[in-house]
């Protein structure tokens, strides 16, 4: 199975040299563990070069590889990753990024994603955000947008420096930008299963009626792009707000970085709740969309996030 793997590797790489036309010095794996590859394998692939940059992407192998062995091709894989490259091409992405140190220029591309910050430690050590219990919300900017898919980049603590700015500051300003960029919604399971063109409820819609399940089952919490969308109950008004609908504190459960499941605390325990989330992340959640194994709180009095429970 190694070899197997490592024969696709040099394949990959081969045909994107061939394909793509970037040299092959240019590509360079490295494992999980790796200073560019925390979170899994990654070809990183150099295809540009500026007098003070290098432009570079990096590509996942071992889902790649998982889905070769699946059936897929991988003339198929080559010719995605080198559209994706030059998708990026044309986003124009450095000359995005050189206008970083101008708050002004920036401050509406800011957002925040969620991350592991154990998972992500030595990641995390120069960049901006907070943590609850082992969740980072990380401050990043939008460089481009191309067909819903956001390229980023995390913003460092140098630049805020430089920006002259304070970082709880800027964080709630981007919390902000995000609720803007993705609003937060309720989505129904019955639903997202019967109806693909089904988009999720506006709970944030003060005009309208809106109920959310107050039984064991809980609710879908994400955003209206779904990427990313755990980050919903951190967005502005939005714990209040569930809180209201809910009539009670609740529970939070992250199952992946793209959703958590809100729980009225009154019909559950945070101990199931644990035992049910292990099992989720066992069998539903890819390794790359891990956020966290412990149970989290709101309190409606207090206004306040709290971790329940240990890993």
């Amino acid at each position: 199975m190694q070899k197997d793997y490592e024969i696709f590797i040099e394949d990959l790489q081969e045909k994107i040299y061939q394909k793509g036309e970037i040299p092959r010095e240019n590509m360079k794996f490295e494992r999980e563990g790796g200073k560019y590859a925390i979170g899994g394998d990654r070809l990183l692939v150099k295809f540009a070069e500026h007098e003070d940059a290098w432009e570079m992407c990096g590509v996942y192998t071992q889902e790649l590889f998982r889905a070769f062995q699946e059936g897929r091709t991988i003339e198929d894989i080559v010719e995605e990753i080198v559209r994706d490259i030059s998708g990026i091409r044309k986003a124009d992405i450095y000359e995005k990024t050189r206008d970083i140190l101008d708050y002004e220029k920036t401050k509406k591309r800011l957002f925040i994603r969620l991350l592991n910050a154990e998972k992500y430690e030595d990641e995390l050590k120069d960049a901006v955000y907070r943590t609850l219990g082992d969740v980072a919300l990380v401050l990043y900017m939008k460089v481009s947008e191309q067909d819903d898919c956001i390229t980023s980049t995390k913003i460092r603590q140098s630049i805020v420096k430089k920006w002259n700015r304070d970082c709880d500051t800027v964080i709630k300003e981007a919390l902000v930008n995000t609720y803007l960029m993705s609003p937060p919604r309720i989505y129904r399971w019955e639903q997202m299963i019967f109806d693909p063109e089904y988009e999720g409820e506006n709970f944030m819609d003060l005009t309208g009626i809106h109920e959310l399940k107050k039984d064991a089952m809980g609710n879908c919490l994400s955003t209206s792009k779904k990427t990313n969308g755990a980050v919903a109950v951190f967005l502005p008004g939005v714990a209040e707000r569930l809180a209201a609908l809910l009539e009670s504190d609740f529970y939070m459960v992250f199952t992946s970085i793209h959703e958590v499941m809100i729980h009225n605390d009154r019909n559950v325990e945070p101990e199931d709740l644990k035992e049910v989330l292990q099992e989720t992340i066992k069998s539903a959640t890819p390794k790359e969309d891990y956020l966290t194994s412990r149970i989290y709180h709101y309190s409606r009095a207090t206004h306040k996030f709290t971790c329940v429970s240990e890993d």
